[in-house]
């Protein structure tokens, strides 16, 4: 038995609060027993584009070459390589079928490198159903999002402004001399 894969199982999550706005984004990790959640959001950006950085995100986090299956609620992503749409855009040069750019190229290409020294598939899994994994990581991309916004839009809170302590002791007489 020569150097097999470890089998991950990826479960990734986009979200944005507008479509464009501040997005978010998470990917838990599964190996065996081990799990591994990490998070993050960006200020102006796209549901698609948190959808594919989580992916780039998950697959990044792993530190050697692994077998991985990729668990997403997007039909963006999954449909993408399971229906052969990057192959057709990169053979088409990052063309659609109608001829216009390939929106987020820069992370498909991205995507594409990551990708390289794993062997990934991808599942689609329903969203926002009873799929724990999936709930998890919606939770986890709002609450960078939130996260995000609060570190951008810190609520200060001003103390009322009290008069200055004055001491009002008189300093006893000093003579000349003593």
């Amino acid at each position: 038995m020569g150097n097999q894969l470890k089998e991950i199982a990826l479960y990734t999550d986009g979200a944005c609060s507008g479509n464009p706005g501040p997005g978010g984004w998470a990917a838990i990790l599964k190996f065996g027993n081990h799990v591994k959640e990490i998070s993050g959001s960006m200020p102006q950006t796209t549901n698609n584009r948190m959808e594919l950085f989580a992916v780039i995100s998950g697959l990044g986090a792993l530190k050697q070459s692994c077998n991985v299956t990729v668990f997403s609620d997007s039909s963006y992503v999954v449909d993408a390589f399971n229906k052969k749409w990057v192959d057709n855009w990169q053979r088409n040069g990052w063309k659609t079928a109608d001829k216009k750019p390939v929106e987020n190229q820069d992370l498909w290409r991205l995507l594409l490198l990551t990708m390289r020294k794993h062997q990934v598939q991808y599942e689609k899994v329903p969203g926002h159903a009873d799929h724990e994994e999936n709930n998890r990581c919606d939770f986890l991309a709002k609450e960078a999002i939130k996260e995000y916004q609060q570190t951008m839009n810190p609520v200060i809170q001003v103390e009322p402004k009290q008069q200055p302590i004055v001491k009002t002791d008189p300093l006893p007489d000093i003579k000349a001399g003593e």
